[in-house]
């Protein structure tokens, strides 16, 4: 069952945090045009079709900011963010790291710049080796990087441990020891134990319980101002990216279809998917009235994806000129784009 985080329990942040710090930001990573398949087998194990799980999609992430992606199950979030770090290979575009073309490096190539892009995974025990200590699973971070003694890798991993609210002994300890947010932290210390400039964070908290999901949102903040990191965080729950995210894009079906800077997003929302997403938030005042809209029809099979607007199978505005052209991203206003005929009018 899907919890949403009361934001009203985690403590604000710094006046100075977020998008102060993004607003004089230089870009760390972008996106042009970036596309990733997936090909669907058939027998004798023959690549019969493929899924485009990602579509054309142009972003750029900045330094100190926090950038929410958001979109229901199955529209290509968490395969965006992997193909940005390069742990999936693009089908198509660029994507460039502090100006660098990294797209068609080789694994070799690409070694010396992975300390700069991390992961912090949704699942906190799937992504540790249940077989070695905490304090292995940190280390040997440190030594694939050929980083320091094996005593400073030690220091290091204790040092990470304590930023991130764990204690000494939590080193010598197995992941099936430790409870779900003590496992997360453990990921988000990994993560930033290589120092990097652009951490990932794929669905970090819905895995947690209510009460530790503010604890690890907290702790996430902390670390960003601290580290001034940028995050690109994905997630579901519009309320825990409401407080989190200087700037939010919106998924549909592998496309991005709306971006603008938080406040923008959710008190003008432009695009009719993004406006279906924030009627389900639900609001913390029982005498406060919001309409939810339900979309009529099923996801499309990205298999077969329709042909024109994406959305349009499910839109109530969706006009024959939505079936038939698929609409170009526009900036309406500052900072503000949307992939919709519709959007002006």
């Amino acid at each position: 069952m899907d919890h949403h985080t009361d934001i009203n329990s985690v403590p604000q942040p710094a006046p100075d945090a977020g998008a102060a710090a993004g607003a004089k930001a230089l870009p760390i990573l972008q996106a042009e045009h970036l596309s990733t398949c997936f090909p669907v087998k058939g027998v004798a194990g023959r690549t019969v079709a493929s899924v485009k799980a990602v579509d054309d999609v142009s972003l750029t992430l900045c330094r100190g900011e926090t950038y929410g992606l958001v979109g229901e199950t199955g529209c290509g979030k968490s395969t965006l963010g992997r193909t940005l770090i390069r742990l999936l290979e693009p089908a198509g575009g660029r994507i460039l790291l502090d100006g660098r073309d990294i797209t068609s490096l080789s694994a070799r190539q690409l070694r010396p710049l992975r300390p700069k892009m991390q992961m912090v995974f949704q699942d906190p025990y799937s992504s540790l080796d249940g077989r070695m200590h905490i304090g292995d699973i940190l280390t040997e971070t440190l030594a694939i990087q050929k980083k320091g003694t094996k005593k400073e890798r030690m220091e290091l991993s204790l040092n990470i441990l304590s930023d991130v609210g764990l204690l000494p002994e939590h080193f010598y300890r197995y992941p099936h020891e430790l409870s779900g947010g003590q496992r997360q932290r453990v990921g988000i210390a990994r993560a930033l134990l290589t120092e990097p400039e652009l951490v990932v964070c794929d669905e970090p908290v819905s895995a947690l319980d209510v009460s530790v999901r503010s604890q690890i949102i907290r702790l996430l903040l902390e670390l960003q101002r601290e580290h001034n990191l940028c995050y690109l965080f994905i997630s579901h729950d519009m309320s825990v990216v409401r407080y989190m995210a200087d700037r939010v894009g919106v998924m549909y079906l592998g496309r991005l279809v709306e971006e603008a800077p938080t406040d923008e997003l959710f008190s003008h929302p432009l695009h009719p998917y993004t406006q279906v997403l924030l009627s389900a938030v639900p609001t913390p005042d029982p005498r406060t009235h919001r309409s939810r809209i339900v979309l009529d029809g099923e996801l499309p099979s990205p298999l077969s994806p329709p042909s024109g607007c994406p959305f349009h199978t499910r839109c109530p505005r969706a006009t024959e000129r939505c079936r038939q052209i698929c609409p170009e991203t526009r900036e309406l206003s500052p900072g503000h784009t949307v992939a919709c005929h519709c959007a002006a009018e």
